[in-house]
């Protein structure tokens, strides 16, 4: 029997410092998200970065919780009952990070006699720190638990004509009725190494962008090319002119080379060009999180 396994980031099981700490413990330990040796990892992580950063994140996290609790859980599994209720086959839904584990979805699949899993990782664009950790993970997973099990991984979906649709029609709902000077496609940021590693040309990416725009086999895992490619496209379908709209990048950590331009920095710019009434859309998260409740409508 076919099945699919839907698959989101996560999120910490409360807005407390003591459920913040073991969440970020085990997504910044993931060699995929910061990819350097074990030791420096955890001399990093568990030596410097979680000394502080819970009770801020947990902070964070209070300013956007609900009473239904994480947002990103409420709504992906919001979508996940939607998506059930259009099909006749096994739907589970997993985060890569917290409770709602990985196993956990293949385990469910499992129980309900699915031995071809559609793995379906909720990213539009595809980056090592999000879409390659959980095919690998899963893969792991399955291997050692489920080896009966056969995978079909669903790539990024980024220039898919119902995604760019979906998304034309979100932008186009929120923004009528709000006479906006500039819209601003806000992706999270990556460090360009990653860029560099997912390039299996070894040799297409120059991390100018220039690269972005020529054609190239390495633009099926180039995040940075299919952010691009999901802002033209979106654009090209509304109807938005040049110059009324921009890319950005955000969520940075400090002491890595991130892409460009900043968000943050972008932002504080526009006062001076003239722009008032900016409209911010971020294309890479299918559901509302942190990055998006708080970082870009807060900060």
């Amino acid at each position: 029997m076919k099945g699919v396994l839907l698959v989101n980031l996560g999120s910490p099981e409360s807005p407390t410092a003591k459920d913040v700490k073991p969440y970020l413990d085990e997504f910044l330990m993931d060699r995929f998200v910061i990819d350097v040796p074990f030791l420096l990892r955890s001399l990093l992580v568990r030596g410097v970065i979680l000394q502080t950063r819970p009770k801020k994140s947990a902070a964070a996290y209070a300013r956007i919780w609900t009473d239904e609790g994480s947002p990103l859980i409420v709504i992906s599994k919001k979508m996940h009952k939607k998506v059930q209720d259009l099909v006749d086959i096994p739907i589970a839904l997993s985060m890569r990070y917290g409770k709602m584990t990985i196993l956990k979805g293949l385990q469910e699949l499992h129980d309900k006699g699915v031995d071809e899993v559609m793995l379906f990782p909720l990213y539009p664009q595809h980056a090592m720190a999000s879409t390659t950790t959980i095919v690998v993970l899963a893969e792991e997973l399955r291997a050692k638990y489920f080896p009966e099990m056969k995978f079909t991984v669903v790539p990024a979906f980024y220039n898919k004509p119902d995604y760019i649709q979906a998304l034309a029609n979100s932008i186009k709902k929120h923004l009528d009725g709000f006479e906006y000077d500039h819209l601003l496609f806000s992706y999270h940021g990556i460090p360009k190494r990653h860029i560099r590693k997912t390039d299996i040309t070894k040799s297409h990416c120059k991390i100018d962008f220039s690269c972005c725009h020529t054609p190239s086999v390495a633009h099926e895992f180039c995040y940075s090319h299919q952010c691009y490619e999901t802002t033209k496209q979106v654009v090209k379908l509304l109807g938005i002119p040049e110059g009324k709209y921009s890319q950005t990048f955000q969520s940075r950590l400090a002491g890595d080379k991130w892409l460009t331009p900043y968000t943050d920095v972008e932002v504080n710019k526009m006062p001076e060009k003239g722009i008032k009434k900016l409209a911010v859309v971020t294309p890479a998260f299918v559901s509302d999180c942190l990055e998006t409740l708080e970082e870009i409508a807060m900060e």
